[in-house]
């Protein structure tokens, strides 16, 4: 609790001590004025101060100068008339206790992104010359040897160059389980160090860092504000000076008219009755409430390690029917593995598996290429090594190089064909002599596509190593809760060859899918599908499903769902992330791209989180809607009641401060993790 927030409940309980006790005296009226002043002004001295500020400021119409007349007024017909302060002093007891109540919530919605923003480091611990020294983070050069001790947090993204330890990601991702670090791996700033001591080679300058952004992020997330609390900002300007010029008239006309009549006209009960008018319009439920639902909704996000950039992007994400999803880095590892090594039966030498890798990872060792990276990687697992000298690369074909005392061929058919090897069936569709190996260079599997590469040594076909970017093992189950959440649509656009993209397609029970795209094509792509969508149209992919048409689609809350949201790595998906109604970046915190181009960043790389986003911003816009119809269905009511004399002022107190309340708690419903 904060200390506004103490000295608030304070006065509270203080107000109300004095009230139950001057209750019980039985004082003439106008010595019992003074003895309510002191509640009255404990616990509304600060609304009577906030109303005279807007007066002064010339924007006086506000749910504090509704508050100030009507229990001013209230006050004067106790001194004058009824004797009653009690009603005057409640009104403003419980329209604070409205307030403590909302603050409480919003404090509570900024502690779970308080934690978020608890990534932000104090110091950085810099190596040099002269030993260590404690800086401030934005003082770190590029390059520079930090020193991260266990307990600490890490000042600045880098690389570890020294030390083994786990690292604390739960302020980043949202998730508990540790991740293990040592020599090579990259590390972002945020994270907190929990056991080794690690030197980390600093890669970016701190403003340029992980925490650097996700601070921006939120920071920056109020901003943006959503349709319904702009609505609401229009709909209070609107509403609050007609209320106060409909309570006057309230007080004014039936009098005047009952004069006119009868001549004779009750001014004291037109007079409270418009008082109460005025109490019960405040429209403090929905002003407070929906922004607060939008706060609460993009802190219980957070908590879950997705980052929303705004009110207005939790919105849209809440009416989103087509997910369309990059297949590398978001559905896939993204990481080429070895998935089998075959080799020819009528090898001279009678080559092994470890050997025909051995030599292949040796003539790919100076590659760039990610299939050479998987062939180094596999082939550390072997007990083979071999010198390699007279390294040529072969556009578009392969690698041929000297390996010891052999040339080594390693690439696709052409470069079989041009050694002469296909004589030996590595050009055939059944090819002789490979152990149910394929010649093509793609091929359909389980695991999702894999790519051939063919290996001749001495011109002899030798065999195939068989290469594989594997799915993610949530990747399936993020299919499924996707479908579960209500999304009508699921597409795949991908810049890989077709086979490899229908495979996992179909594996994953994606509904359309789009391959050997370059970005541009993507953007285009994505444009197809959402003018496609809006019109209801069953769109055209390459499997011909049904269901993109999802114009009339609604939530539970009433939305109708026709949006696009477009998930990728944030890298080369920047273009598309732009151009649809929601960008989504995966796991892609480090990139540049990923923090400009998309409207929500999920903090790490499971594809699981899509579906938990969506959920959240669905549930957030129910409680919306709920909160917007109950506190207007209640003040009206309310005030038709009061206008026609069958409800007084402690009526208005419900109408006003416990419909606030209600609508508060409700609000707080979003930071839920359920």
């Amino acid at each position: 609790m904060t200390a506004k927030q103490r000295n608030q409940l304070i006065r509270i309980i203080t107000a109300l001590i004095l009230l139950i006790v001057l209750h019980f005296l039985d004082l003439d009226r106008l010595v019992m004025f003074p003895l309510y002043l002191i509640p009255y002004l404990i616990v509304g001295g600060d609304i009577l101060k906030k109303a005279w500020k807007g007066i002064v400021n010339r924007q006086p119409l506000d749910e504090n100068l509704l508050m100030a007349v009507a229990t001013l007024g209230a006050m004067a017909l106790a001194v004058f008339r009824t004797g009653d302060y009690t009603e005057a002093v409640a009104v403003m007891l419980f329209y604070q206790i409205g307030e403590f109540f909302q603050s409480y919530a919003v404090g509570r919605s900024r502690r779970n992104i308080g934690e978020l923003m608890d990534v932000r480091p104090d110091y950085a611990n810099v190596e040099g010359p002269d030993g260590v020294q404690r800086v401030d983070p934005d003082e770190v050069e590029i390059g520079s040897l930090i020193l991260v001790q266990p307990g600490e947090k890490v000042p600045i993204d880098g690389v570890i160059e020294e030390g083994q330890s786990s690292l604390d990601t739960s302020a980043l991702t949202g998730e508990s389980v540790p991740r293990s670090a040592g020599p090579g791996d990259e590390v972002l700033s945020g994270c907190i160090n929990t056991s080794g001591v690690l030197r980390i080679r600093t890669t970016c300058e701190f403003e340029e860092s992980t925490a650097s952004k996700i601070l921006d992020l939120v920071e920056n997330a109020s901003s943006r504000k959503a349709r319904s609390e702009r609505f609401i900002s229009r709909f209070a300007r609107v509403y609050t000076p007609v209320v106060v010029f409909s309570a006057l008239a309230l007080a004014v006309i039936p009098p005047l008219i009952q004069l006119a009549v009868s001549g004779q006209a009750a001014w004291g009960d037109w007079v409270y009755r418009a008082l109460t008018f005025l109490v019960i319009s405040c429209p403090c439920a929905l002003v407070i409430s929906v922004p607060l639902s939008f706060f609460s909704g993009i802190g219980g996000a957070s908590r879950q390690g997705i980052l929303i950039k705004g009110a207005n992007f939790l919105e849209t994400l809440a009416g989103v029917s087509t997910v369309v999803m990059d297949k590398t880095g978001t559905l896939t590892k993204g990481v080429f593995a070895v998935t089998r090594v075959e080799t020819a039966d009528d090898s001279e030498k009678g080559m092994t598996g470890e050997e025909l890798l051995a030599m292949a990872a040796a003539a790919e060792k100076h590659s760039s290429h990610p299939i050479a990276a998987a062939l180094r990687n596999a082939a550390q697992n072997t007990d083979e090594t071999y010198p390699v000298s007279d390294v040529e690369e072969i556009a578009g074909h392969g690698i041929r190089a000297r390996v010891e005392e052999h040339i080594v061929c390693v690439g696709n058919r052409k470069l079989m064909a041009e050694q002469g090897a296909l004589a030996d069936g590595a050009g055939t569709d059944s090819p002789a002599g490979i152990k149910g190996g394929p010649a093509a260079s793609e091929k359909a599997t389980a695991a999702g596509a894999e790519t051939v590469v063919h290996v001749a040594v001495d011109g002899r076909y030798a065999g195939s190593i068989h290469i594989a970017d594997q799915l993610k093992d949530t990747s399936a189950e993020a299919v499924e809760e996707m479908r579960k959440s209500g999304i009508r649509r699921l597409v795949m656009l991908t810049g890989d060859g077709r086979a490899s993209a229908e495979a996992v397609a179909a594996q994953l029970g994606i509904d359309q899918v789009y391959a050997e795209l370059l970005p541009g094509d993507k953007v285009a792509r994505v444009e197809e599908l959402m003018g496609a969508g809006s019109q209801g149209n069953e769109g055209a992919g390459s499997q011909g499903n049904e269901g993109a048409g999802n114009q009339g689609n609604e939530d539970a809350g009433g939305a109708v769902r026709n949006g696009l949201a477009f998930v990728g790595d944030g890298i080369n998906d920047a273009p598309v992330l732009s151009r649809a109604d929601v960008g989504i970046a995966m796991g892609a915190l480090g990139s540049d791209a990923a923090i400009e181009a998309a409207d929500v960043v999920l903090m790490d790389d499971d594809p699981r989180k899509i579906a938990v986003s969506v959920r959240i911003a669905r549930k957030c816009m129910r409680i919306v809607k709920e909160n917007i119809w109950f506190a207007i269905g209640i003040k009206v009511l309310c005030l038709v009641l009061c206008a026609l004399g069958l409800v007084g002022m402690w009526a208005a107190i419900f109408a006003d401060v416990g419909v606030m309340v209600l609508a508060v708690l409700n609000a707080m419903r979003a930071l839920s993790r359920r």
